[in-house]
């Protein structure tokens, strides 16, 4: 039997990620071996989203909520980037901390290797930030645009990360979404 009919017959003809049954693909998931446990059938949509982070719809990806679950080792490959490449929205690191894979499927998950051009966060001292970490600033900074002044040593939690400067990160300050820069901050332990 071909790939896609052993995909459709395990799937019931549905993306394993959404259920949705409209315009469905075999998406090998890398790295790649050609095996049928290694391989998901999604529909377009996701696939659009699992290959170009500019289009993920963060809501989409709610239907890991079920589709975590699968005894599918792909599917839980898929489902566990996923929601580690959302965590900083909240909800996807709960999810994540309920999600149960073998050694051998989370070790796969986790296996692609970073890629090269992509932007990494720093802070002041060179620490890695990653989405959803929770900084110091380590000056007082005046916010353009309002008389408002972040001062020192306020924490800001759940930052997001500018995808395109690697200089800029953005987070809450007194309630006020604000982009701060990463020279000015500290990563908090």
């Amino acid at each position: 039997m071909s790939l896609e009919r052993d995909l459709k017959k395990r799937s019931d003809s549905k993306c394993e990620l959404c259920s949705s049954v409209d315009d469905l693909k075999v998406y090998q998931v890398p790295p790649i071996k050609e095996e049928v446990e290694y391989a998901a059938m999604v529909c377009n949509n996701c696939l659009e989203q699992i290959e170009d982070a500019d289009k993920v719809d963060v809501n989409h990806w709610r239907c890991l909520n079920d589709s975590m679950w699968s005894e599918v080792p792909a599917v839980q490959a898929i489902a566990w980037r996923m929601l580690n490449q959302l965590k900083g929205e909240g909800w996807p690191q709960d999810m994540l901390d309920m999600m149960y894979m073998d050694e051998e499927t989370a070790e796969w998950a986790k296996s692609l290797e970073p890629d090269e051009d992509a932007i990494v966060h720093l802070d002041s001292n060179g620490v890695k930030l990653e989405a959803g970490d929770t900084v110091v600033l380590i000056k007082d900074l005046a916010v353009k645009g309002t008389s408002m002044v972040a001062k020192r040593g306020v924490a800001v939690r759940r930052i997001s990360l500018d995808q395109n400067n690697a200089n800029h990160i953005e987070g809450k300050v007194d309630g006020q979404h604000i982009v701060i820069l990463t020279q000015y901050v500290k990563k908090s332990k």
